[in-house]
């Protein structure tokens, strides 16, 4: 007898607590941004977009999922 399997999409997005490399500050910003996110206090650029997902410089400190 095969398994009964439900499929259940989830997104692969997520929001993620990052730390600036320069000043420390911790910022929420969103994994797949489409526009570069600069730090809040600095002005750092922290995130590159890219087609898919964004490529993060700073330490990702946690996973807000």
């Amino acid at each position: 007898m095969k398994k009964l399997r439900v499929l259940i999409p989830e997104p692969k997005t997520k929001f993620v607590r990052v730390k600036c490399p320069n000043c420390g500050n911790e910022q929420v910003i969103f994994s797949h941004a489409s526009f570069p996110v600069r730090c809040l206090s600095c002005g750092t650029q922290i995130t590159y977009p890219t087609g898919g997902k964004a490529k993060i410089v700073g330490e990702i400190i946690r996973d807000m999922s």
